[in-house]
């Protein structure tokens, strides 16, 4: 089992409500700055005010933002435009949702370009690409699909969910994740994840990161 501090080294500590205020990201900077969280997922549009709010407290926690999300439905042109906005904002990382319909169509050459275009952009600045494939959507043919291609894409990472669908991360899709995608791949777990027993179970299962809005209560929850 993990201890507190090397759970909290695996948490982005996330707010992708389209509520959210600028209180509330710098409520969660602060969050992520005393909890020693590796990182902050925000929307696109609240990058630039997280990125520049980190900076002034020095603080050693990475920004994440998302593209094309929730749904993975947008034109690749339209994922690369926003992933490039998100980067000169001062995003480190991206987690992109891919399109799913064209996965179900079986158009892999489509689902992989797109995934590529994106980490294309992404590696030229030095940040990394986390590949939501979705898994409450996808049969279990699919999400091996899914994560075949974003391997072959040349992804960092795959993610399970957006939080946003009708199901979030399951043990048995991150062991089945770890499996396809090897060791030398992320897999971060997200959705639903809202306590330390939950939290562990997914790293013993193969994820690497944990994407979460209750990071405060998993790590209150480890074991002191």
């Amino acid at each position: 089992m993990a201890d507190r501090i090397d759970i909290a080294r695996y948490i982005d500590h996330t707010n992708l409500r389209p509520y959210a205020t600028s209180d509330d990201i710098k409520r969660l900077c602060d969050e992520a700055v005393q909890h020693n969280f590796y990182a902050v997922c925000v929307n696109p549009y609240r990058v630039k005010l997280a990125k520049e709010y980190l900076r002034e407290k020095n603080a050693d926690v990475k920004v994440a933002s998302v593209i094309g999300f929730p749904l993975g439905a947008t034109p690749t042109e339209v994922k690369v435009f926003e992933a490039k906005k998100a980067l000169e904002d001062g995003a480190d990382e991206l987690d992109m949702v891919i399109n799913i319909g064209a996965l179900k169509d079986k158009d892999y050459e489509y689902v992989k370009m797109d995934i590529a275009e994106v980490v294309k952009v992404a590696h030229e600045r030095g940040a990394l690409v986390k590949v939501i494939i979705e898994t409450c959507y996808l049969t279990e043919e699919e999400k091996v699909k899914a994560c075949e291609l974003a391997k072959e894409a040349g992804a960092d990472f795959v993610k399970t969910s957006t939080g946003f669908g009708t199901g979030g991360a399951t043990v048995e899709d991150v062991r089945l994740m770890r499996k396809v995608v090897g060791p030398e791949m992320g897999v971060k777990a997200a959705g639903g994840i809202r306590t330390y027993e939950q939290a562990v179970a997914m790293i013993e299962a193969g994820a690497t990161r944990i994407g979460t809005s209750s990071g405060i209560k998993i790590v209150e929850g480890a074991p002191k």
